[in-house]
């Protein structure tokens, strides 16, 4: 078996989106992170997910590679690297988690947390600069669009620091967005963003 065929034989999508942070509900239903999903429209199966909203689809490569906007290649290296799958390692063992040192552990955990938060953070920054962009050189600027040019930079930094750079530089970062709370606000903000979302949906509504 190859890289992909491993990865694919070991992890479900399921496992993989819950792994990376996602909220699976009843039936492998879930919000889709590719589209304004307000309810759940994205099923999850045990060898691909698709999209009733938008029609994203694919395997669990895919789904990664979407979810960090990463490579085919870079998606299955990272389901191997955080799934412990190797080539001397049959699938099913694969699957099962091996005991872990404590401080390794809990790295791993805090390392995919602030993954999960950045990635979110990251596709909105993207929607801002699209969404937000000013339509003409007399429109004031808007903050979410200038927040999105002056932060999107720099969050696709930490993410490419958090999953490819050496273990070093990664337990640095890790260590100072979990300092002080700072991906813990940032990801209460991101709350409070979500129900001022789904307040003027309910104001437009009632209008």
């Amino acid at each position: 078996m190859n890289l992909f065929e491993l990865v694919k034989a070991s992890v479900t999508v399921k496992q993989a989106a819950e792994t990376y942070g996602c909220q699976v509900g009843r039936g492998g239903m879930m919000c889709c992170l590719f589209h304004e999903d307000r309810y759940p429209s994205m099923k999850l199966n045990r060898d691909y997910f698709y999209c009733f909203g938008c029609g994203a689809t694919g395997d669990v490569v895919d789904f990664v590679a979407r979810l960090f906007g990463l490579s085919s290649y870079e998606a299955a290296k990272k389901l191997a690297d955080d799934f412990g799958i190797g080539p001397d390692k049959p699938p099913a063992a694969a699957a099962l988690k091996e005991p872990e040192y404590p401080l390794a552990h809990s790295f791993r955990r805090d390392s995919l947390y602030c993954q999960r938060v950045l990635c979110v953070y990251l596709h909105l920054l993207e929607h801002w600069k699209v969404e937000c962009a000013p339509q003409s050189p007399n429109d004031l600027l808007d903050d979410h669009f200038v927040e999105a040019c002056q932060m999107l930079d720099y969050v696709e930094h930490l993410l490419d620091a958090l999953m490819f750079a050496e273990l070093e530089q990664r337990v640095q970062a890790v260590d100072m967005l979990m300092k002080n709370g700072v991906i813990a606000a940032l990801e209460r903000r991101l709350h409070d963003l979500d129900k001022e979302v789904d307040a003027n949906g309910e104001e437009r509504t009632a209008a």
